[in-house]
This record gives C-alpha cells, sequence and structure tokens, in this order.
C-alpha cells in the first residue's frame, strides 16, 4: 500500500502520478546510457513535464524514502520485531489503516512507548497532509519572526 492514492486525493502514501513519473524518469536514464545524444522528454497525459516538476518529484521519492527510513530506526528503540516497526510506520504513513504482527488488524498501537507514538504521528500527518508542510516545521526559517 504505498502506492495507490490518485493526484489531488487526500490519501496517504506515494500518489500514483509521482510513481509513474519516477517509472518514466529511470527508462529515459537507462535510454539515455544507451544512447547518450538522444534528447528525450517526459510526457504524462500528453502534457511534457517541466525539469523542475520531475526534479521535485524525485525530491519528494528521496524524502519520503528518508522519513520511512529513519522512523523505522526510531521506533525500533523500542524492542519490537521487525514486521510490527515496519508495518506500524507503514500503516502510519501511508495511511492504511492496521499492519501485521502486533499492530494487526486485532491489536493497536498501544504498545510503543510515547516517543514511537510521537514518531508515529508525525508520520501519520505526513502521510495525510503532505510530507513537505511537515518537513517544513523542522526549518528554521519557518519559525523565524520577520
Amino acid at each position: 500500500m504505498f502506492i495507490g492514492a490518485c493526484a489531488g486525493s487526500t490519501g496517504g502514501g506515494i500518489k500514483v502520478s509521482r510513481f509513474i513519473i519516477l517509472i518514466k524518469t529511470i527508462k529515459k536514464e537507462l535510454n539515455t546510457l544507451l544512447h547518450p545524444r538522444s534528447i528525450r522528454k517526459l510526457k504524462l497525459d500528453g502534457h511534457t513535464l517541466e525539469h523542475e516538476v520531475v526534479r521535485s518529484t524525485n525530491v519528494f521519492l528521496i524524502a519520503y524514502v528518508l522519513v520511512f527510513a529513519f522512523s523505522i530506526l526510531l521506533i525500533s528503540f523500542d524492542g519490537l520485531d521487525m514486521v510490527t516497526n515496519f508495518t506500524g510506520v507503514t500503516a502510519a504513513l501511508n495511511n492504511i489503516g492496521p499492519g501485521l504482527e502486533l499492530v494487526g488488524p486485532t491489536q493497536n498501537f498501544s504498545i510503543f512507548s510515547n516517543g514511537a507514538k510521537l514518531v508515529l504521528t508525525f508520520d501519520m500527518l505526513a502521510g495525510r497532509l503532505e510530507l513537505f508542510p511537515m518537513l517544513l516545521l523542522f526549518v528554521r526559517e519557518t519559525w523565524k519572526r520577520y
């Protein structure tokens, strides 16, 4: 359930359009390795994608993976099994509901410490509100008075 929400929806996870852009970018880069002089433009729904859109999509995906991995690392200090940690973060960041093992359909997230719950709360908000607005909370200039 990492991929599935449509562009513009409030569903969490990686939007389908971002995933399509990622796949097309990988395909373009592989083609460029084979044919270095070729010039190809990425298109989505018949419209040419600007470089800024492709760049920001790639940055989003890198940030997503980093937040996901860092969240798993932080909640792993509770000493729970890896399946619980992995699916707990997956469920929170992608807003998909229950995970597996100790956060499965008949369980809840009460087994986590308060610190881990804060991490999972951040993940849940980042999945629902988008990742970059939540990451802006940790940028000093966001809180600077003008």
